[in-house]
């Protein structure tokens, strides 16, 4: 990415080099055992991000995989993770968009997406996009946020104030019903608060010079930067919004 990014969640994440999922890579790992994923199984990473996951897979599990992302500068992050990881031959990387997938119906073995369709508005044609590219006999896994009870207008406000959560964020069961309204079947829902040590797995996704290029990067901007430091005073979250904001990893099979 040339320059200094514009101030808002994503384009960050995006300059800085980094991908946060909820449960950190714990819970992707949870999901990639749901989804039933082996060396012989296709996969789709949806919103790949910086690459983790689908060089992590191709690297240790020996599948092919396909990542997308809405952003070319992650597309590109990604593409060079892998040629580091020595995963380049398994895995292949795309700009595209989760509402309208590139692919043909029934490409997939295996779909993934982690906290992408939070952000979505049309979270129905997202789950319908997925379970129409993944094979008959397929997994579709998500791991998405949700509130764990009704929120008050203060917690909704400051948590939308740090990330771009849509005002539509579904309880679990709202997202059984979307994946089930999708024609999945044999759907499984496993529930978590956030938790400080399951968070901290984060960091397994990246090697050393992931962590020192995202600090180098994050410190750099920061003393540039007077917008930056403005937004990231207000990084701030109320106290007890973890009891609202959780999260639920789900798998269903088409």
């Amino acid at each position: 990415m040339k320059g200094e990014p514009g101030i808002s969640y994503f384009e960050l994440q995006a300059y800085v080099g980094t991908t946060k999922h909820m449960g950190g890579f714990e819970t992707t790992q949870e999901l990639i055992e749901l989804c039933h994923v082996g060396k012989d199984t296709y996969v789709l990473d949806v919103g790949c991000g910086a690459g983790a996951t689908a060089s992590t897979l191709a690297e240790t599990v020996g599948c092919r995989v396909v990542g997308v992302d809405l952003r070319e500068e992650m597309v590109a992050l990604s593409a060079e993770r892998a040629q580091k990881q020595g995963a380049a031959d398994l895995v292949a990387f795309r700009v595209a968009d989760v509402q309208d997938l590139p692919f043909e119906d029934a490409t997939f073995d295996a779909v993934l997406c982690e906290s992408v369709a939070t952000f979505i508005e049309d979270k129905l044609r997202v789950v319908d996009e997925l379970a129409r590219v993944v094979k008959p006999g397929g997994y579709v896994g998500l791991n998405e946020e949700i509130w764990l009870k009704e929120p008050t207008p203060e917690v909704i406000e400051r948590v939308q104030t740090m990330w771009p959560v849509k005002a539509n964020l579904p309880t679990a069961e709202g997202w059984e019903a979307l994946l089930r309204d999708a024609g999945l079947q044999d759907v499984t829902v496993r529930v978590y608060k956030v938790d400080a040590r399951r968070e901290a797995t984060q960091v397994k996704r990246y090697t050393c010079g992931d962590m020192v290029r995202m600090f180098w990067r994050t410190l750099v901007l920061y003393v540039k930067s007077a917008e930056f430091r403005a937004y990231m005073k207000k990084q701030r979250l109320p106290k007890g919004v973890f009891d609202y904001l959780g999260y639920t990893v789900l798998a269903g099979r088409r």
